[in-house]
C-alpha cells in the first residue's frame, strides 16, 4: 500500500509516465519489484534486484538516489536487467532508496521512454515520495511494537511509561501522514493502547486527545504546539475544551480523567 500510493504521487508530481518499486525481502538482500504504475508490460513485475546490480542495486549499495539518462548505454551501472528494462522500453531512469533507521528498505523508480537527463525538480519529487514511504514504514513498525507490548499486559512501570510516550509520539505523527487509510490505521492502533477495560464515558475530539497526550508526557503548551504543528493559542483552546468535557479544573486532573475514561493509556 505504501509503495503503490507513493508511485502514484511520484508520477503526479514529476510527470514521469512510468514508476515502479518494491521493498527489501525479509531476511534477503534483495529488493522485489512489487508495484507498477504506468507500465505497458509486466516485464518488471516481481523482478529481484540485488545490492550493487543495475541502477536500483547501485542506489541500495550507496544508500542515495541514482539516475542515468540512457539506461542501455550507461557505463555507470551493471546491466543484469537490460532485458526487462528494454521490454518496457525505458531509457531515462532514476532510483531512490527508501531508508529507515539507516537501513535500506526498498527502492522507488521513475522512468521515461526517451533518453534525456532528469532534472533536479524530478529528483526532488522522487526523494519526497521515498520519504513518505519511509515515514509510513517507521510509523507502522512503531505501532506494531507498541501493540505487542500492550498485548503483553503493561503492568510494569517502565513498559507502561514507554507505551504512553510512544502513544503520544504516534498521535503527534498521525496528522502528518498523507495517506488517509494509513492515518486511520495509526489512530486505530493508538486507540488499542488505551486500557481496554475502561469505559469510554467521554467523547473528545481527535485534536483534544492529541493535546492531552502531550500534556500527559509533560509538555508545555509551547512544546505541544511545536510537536503538533499548531499555534500555542490553539493548543490552549483545545486543552480548555478537553478540561471542560472531562470536568477537570487543572491539566493534571484532565490527564487523570482522560486515563480513567479510557482515552489515554
Amino acid at each position: 500500500m505504501e509503495v503503490r500510493d507513493a508511485l502514484v504521487r511520484l508520477r503526479r508530481a514529476t510527470g514521469l509516465p512510468v514508476a515502479f518499486g518494491g521493498l527489501v525481502e525479509p531476511g534477503r538482500p534483495l529488493v522485489r519489484i512489487s508495484e507498477l504504475s504506468g507500465t505497458a508490460t509486466r516485464s518488471l513485475q516481481a523482478l529481484a534486484v540485488g545490492s550493487g546490480n543495475g541502477l536500483g542495486g547501485r542506489a541500495v549499495a550507496l544508500a542515495r538516489p541514482c539516475a542515468v539518462a540512457d539506461y542501455p548505454a550507461s557505463r555507470r551501472i551493471s546491466h543484469e536487467y537490460d532485458v526487462p528494462v528494454a521490454a518496457e522500453g525505458l531509457r531515462s531512469v532514476l532510483a531512490v532508496p527508501v531508508v529507515v533507521r539507516r537501513r535500506v528498505r526498498g527502492v522507488l523508480y521513475g522512468a521515461l521512454r526517451t533518453a534525456r537527463p532528469l532534472g533536479d525538480r524530478v529528483l526532488h519529487a522522487a526523494v519526497e515520495a521515498a520519504r513518505d514511504v519511509e515515514q509510513a514504514l517507521l510509523v507502522r513498525e512503531e505501532a506494531d511494537t507498541l501493540l505487542t507490548e500492550a498485548a503483553g499486559g503493561p503492568e510494569g512501570t517502565v513498559v507502561r511509561e514507554r507505551v504512553r510516550e510512544a502513544h503520544t509520539a504516534l498521535r503527534a505523527l498521525a496528522p502528518r501522514i498523507a495517506d488517509p487509510a494509513l492515518r486511520a490505521e495509526l489512530l486505530a492502533a493508538c486507540g488499542l493502547l488505551a486500557p481496554r477495560e475502561a469505559p469510554r464515558t467521554v467523547a473528545l475530539a481527535p485534536r483534544e486527545v492529541d493535546v492531552l497526550a502531550c500534556v500527559a508526557a509533560g509538555a508545555t503548551n509551547a512544546d505541544a504546539a511545536r510537536r503538533l504543528g499548531l499555534r500555542p493559542e490553539t493548543v490552549k483552546a483545545y486543552l480548555r475544551s478537553a478540561m471542560r468535557r472531562l470536568g477537570a479544573r487543572t491539566r493534571g486532573e484532565a490527564v487523570v480523567a482522560a486515563r480513567r475514561a479510557g482515552v489515554l493509556p
